[in-house]
């Protein structure tokens, strides 16, 4: 069963109420779709495919398997020969990038090229928080204003740049965790060859398939707040695989840590004040992720009990 492919060009034709629609669905029903025809250049898709990869091999492999704690944890593991499995650890190496941040300095272009894919994709995200005001029936730029909140704060927009690299024992450890994500709307450039990637849908894991030069699209927690439960936030979780590195590029547009998130005054039932007494808090961004950082593999509801609490 693959998840949703959507044409995004299709919003600005003929189509448009068919794929806004097709979005909907793809909020609603599943929390994770892809988007193809986005209006990133493709040019650009493959250079940071291309530097992404490089930086990989020159600034990260090596010291991934010389130090790194999944690769000497799984070593030992190997060498108990009991059968038992990794816990508590990912196999994956990781950085974070934004703005502000300190960069790879080894691999040259990364910098500037990631900057300038961090900005087209910023813009692609707006977008799509235009087109889940619209289908939601809240006014036009409600979700960016409420994740822009806070005095003179704006969001935070990270990249979080991984490689889950082929691992000799895929069976004895996860590649990343199951989890949902915290924040708002989370766009992922993921390897268009090597597969990993899981959603949980209907009680079941399915694939979310490798398809070249799309952008995997993903709602999170706050997303869900707002929309107050319209769109779920998705537990999803990546395999650890043996037959080759896999690249996963996910960036996030959170809110500013003094927004206050809460859901949308027209979403909540007005014949019945009460409904949301039992349902989603209000609460400032920043508090929810102290909780977050402590539970982030752990049923998300009681991260929004703990947070009502604050």
């Amino acid at each position: 069963m693959p998840i949703p492919v959507i044409d995004f060009s299709k919003l600005n034709g003929e189509e448009r109420a068919t794929t806004m629609a097709q979005i909907a669905n793809g909020c609603e029903e599943w929390g994770f779709f892809q988007l193809v025809n986005h209006g990133i250049p493709v040019d650009l898709l493959e250079r940071v495919k291309k530097l992404s990869s490089e930086c990989y091999k020159i600034e990260r492999e090596e010291e991934f398997f010389k130090n790194s704690t999944p690769v000497k944890r799984l070593k030992e593991l190997v060498d108990t020969k009991n059968g038992d499995k990794l816990e508590n650890i990912d196999w994956e190496d990781v950085f974070l990038i934004s703005d502000d941040y300190e960069w790879p300095q080894k691999t040259p272009g990364f910098r500037e090229t990631m900057m300038e894919y961090r900005s087209e994709l910023k813009k692609l995200a707006e977008k799509l928080m235009e087109v889940m005001d619209e289908n939601l029936g809240i006014p036009k730029g409600y979700i960016k204003k409420a994740l822009n909140g806070g005095n003179n704060e704006k969001a935070f927009f990270g990249t979080k740049v991984s490689h889950y690299p082929a691992c000799p024992h895929p069976e004895m450890v996860t590649g990343l965790r199951a989890h949902t994500d915290a924040g708002g709307i989370i766009l992922l450039f993921q390897d268009d060859e090597v597969d990993g990637l899981e959603i949980l849908k209907d009680g079941k894991w399915i694939d979310v398939q490798p398809l070249a030069n799309s952008i995997v699209i993903n709602t999170g927690d706050q997303i869900e707040v707002l929309s107050n439960g319209r769109y779920k936030s998705v537990w999803h979780r990546v395999n650890a695989k043996s037959n080759g590195t896999r690249r996963s590029i996910a960036s996030f547009y959170n809110p500013s840590y003094n927004a206050t998130i809460a859901p949308t005054p027209q979403l909540v039932e007005e014949e019945n004040p009460t409904v949301n007494q039992l349902g989603y808090p209000k609460f400032a961004f920043g508090d929810y992720m102290s909780i977050y950082t402590e539970q982030k593999f752990l049923p998300k509801e009681p991260r929004f009990q703990a947070v009502r609490a604050v």
